[in-house]
């Protein structure tokens, strides 16, 4: 066993070089510099965080990107607790979501007790308003079809359609694949999305009896979790002061391990040679050399290191490492959709009440915008900073689908989103009512729960761990959300370390 002081000095002596600095990145730099490694985290853009973000509408600071957490594994709360930020948790207040575009009555509520849209009844009546009597009639065929007739289905869509109807898949799941995954229910891997289906699906018989299924044994966990005091609470959570408030914490955390973190420094080329990994970023104007012209210099910048951790989106991260890992090149071209939230700050007395709950979720094809969130409805600290004002977040985009904002300008974007506020609100919104906008893009990682996409990620991992001192993290192989990205990021980090310090 490795003495503990010649451990310390060979992590004080082994520098890593983080590319990215969105969440996963800041992460693995904490992981490596909790143990005295030298660290260098270079981000591209103007600030850390990737998909956590922070704007300020008329003095009021709001999340810009993602602006949750999910609670399960308990990941994000341990890690949140571990930076003393477990007070500052929040649950989203009650009030649950709205459907939009439903045919024949335009919005209704989005029904209760059911599994990605899928209702364990199809005739309870919050259900039967949006299939109507004809579709709950057609989901109930479900309940009556021979069980030699069940298969194990890998697509949400397929499964939903064959035994329930097209009008449970389209008007009740679709518009949540659509808003959680930005995808089609005929995409989305029923194993993934809802763990346990198909299995309870060949036990009961029948898919609304394998949703009730599914559903008392949560209950049920859920009820010896807040006996033993451990259960979450929502499915989500989020941060008094905006998901923004991680990011400073874990910046704040890395400062006090020396970890140099630059941004405005985009990458180029990754390359290892003679046993050391050697980073270029791109040449940023700066002074000539002495006894040259006095013209301003383009001047390059390379880093050695001994490790790399590969932290950016999936379009780049392949681009960025095919010529280390050859593997990875076939599919530098994928399909990496572009997410556009626009958040609107509004003067609208109208919305007091929260007419639509916290956020509305639209029927594929009735709108250019994907989903609505009603923020200052949905998180009591934003109500209270915003005052009378409210705050909506408006997204457009999603797999296979461009953003309907991409080829505006901003103000252009804005009255487009003020228009889709209006109508899936059911409130007239006006250009006067309008008090500030913020527009944000972002690459969107395509989900874990993507048909296929486990099978593309273990082979990217597989070219990744082929080369010595190279890790690689993020959504495009965790899946989205911190609830996988952090966990993620934590072992892929820690493989690295023990390759480096131990082996």
């Amino acid at each position: 066993m490795m003495d503990p002081a010649e451990l310390a000095a060979r992590a004080a002596d082994t520098h890593i070089v983080v590319v990215g600095g969105g969440v996963g990145g800041l992460i693995a730099a904490r992981e490596c510099a909790k143990v005295g490694m030298r660290v260098t985290v270079l981000e591209a853009s103007d600030a850390v965080g990737g998909a956590i973000r922070r704007a300020e509408l008329d003095g009021v600071a709001v999340d810009a990107g993602a602006e949750s957490f999910a609670t399960r594994g308990g990941h994000v709360r341990a890690l949140l607790t571990e930076l003393g930020l477990a007070d500052r948790i929040v649950a989203p207040a009650p009030g649950g979501a709205w459907l939009a575009g439903i045919p024949g009555i335009g919005a209704a509520p989005l029904p209760v007790g059911g599994i990605l849209g899928i209702p364990a009844n199809p005739f309870q009546p919050d259900v039967r308003r949006i299939i109507g009597w004809s579709g709950a009639w057609r989901a109930y065929l479900d309940r009556v079809r021979p069980p030699l007739t069940i298969g194990h289905e890998h697509s949400l869509g397929k499964l939903v359609a064959s035994r329930m109807g097209a009008k449970v898949r389209d008007r009740l799941v679709a518009p949540v694949t659509t808003g959680v995954y930005s995808a089609s229910p005929a995409d989305v891997d029923v194993d993934v999305a809802a763990p346990g289906l198909n299995s309870a699906l060949t036990r009961v018989g029948s898919l609304a009896g394998a949703v009730q299924a599914l559903r008392d044994e949560s209950a049920a966990r859920a009820q010896a979790a807040r006996a033993a005091a451990t259960a979450p609470g929502s499915a989500v959570e989020g941060l008094d002061g905006g998901m923004s408030v991680l990011v400073d914490a874990l910046l704040a955390d890395l400062a006090t391990f020396d970890v140099e973190v630059r941004t405005g420094t985009p990458v180029e080329a990754v390359r290892r040679t003679g046993g050391r990994w050697h980073v270029a970023a791109a040449a940023l104007p700066g002074d000539a050399p002495e006894g040259e012209s006095s013209e301003p210099a383009d001047v390059a910048q390379e880093w050695q290191a001994d490790a790399v951790v590969v932290a950016v989106d999936e379009r780049a991260a392949r681009a960025l490492l095919a010529p280390v890992a050859p593997e990875l090149a076939a599919s530098a071209d994928v399909a990496a959709p572009e997410i556009e939230i626009v958040t609107l700050m509004l003067d609208a007395p109208a919305l007091d009440a929260a007419p639509r709950g916290t956020g509305v979720l639209t029927v594929p094809g009735a709108f250019v915008a994907k989903a609505l969130t009603h923020s200052t409805a949905k998180w009591t600290w934003l109500r209270a900073a915003a005052g009378e004002r409210h705050i909506v977040r408006v997204s457009f985009g999603a797999q296979g689908e461009a953003a309907a904002t991409a080829g505006m300008d901003d103000d252009e974007a804005f009255a487009l989103a003020l228009r889709e506020a209006s109508a899936l609100l059911g409130v007239p919104l006006f250009s006067h009512d309008l008090v500030a906008a913020h527009r944000a893009r972002h690459v969107q990682s395509q989900p874990a729960s993507i048909i296929g996409s486990g099978d593309r990620r273990a082979a990217a991992r597989a070219a990744v761990h082929a080369a010595p001192g190279l890790a690689a993290v993020g959504a495009w192989l965790a899946g989205t959300g911190l609830a996988q990205v952090i966990p993620d990021a934590t072992e892929e980090t820690d493989r690295l370390r023990r390759t480096l310090l131990w082996e």
